[in-house]
């Protein structure tokens, strides 16, 4: 379960099994997003954002949402490399409020 984000409690990860379309996973205590990206002609026309059965408090998905904004080509770019180039993808903690 490769995680490539953390966000002021928010962990942003994948499954290393995971499937199309291209999608992470935001977590905060225990309530998770499942965030995915549509792509057409190399570009995202299109981000999704599908609750678990536990609510995300509100506060904390309006905060992922300026995250996947501010970091979507980054996100899409980290399942590639894992998921087409086989690489390992970094982890990386953002400390400063967007």
């Amino acid at each position: 379960m490769p995680k490539i984000y953390e966000y002021f409690g928010i962990k942003i990860f994948f499954f290393s099994d995971d499937h199309e379309p291209i999608h992470v996973h935001a977590e905060y205590n225990g309530s998770v997003v499942k965030v995915s990206f549509f792509i057409e002609d190399g570009k995202i026309y299109k981000i999704t954002y599908v609750e678990d059965t536990k609510k995300f408090p509100p506060a904390k998905l309006k905060e992922l949402k300026k995250f996947v904004s501010k970091y979507k080509d980054n996100i899409v770019w980290a399942w590639d490399k894992y998921f087409i180039w086989k690489m390992k993808v970094e982890f990386e903690r953002i400390t400063k409020k967007l």
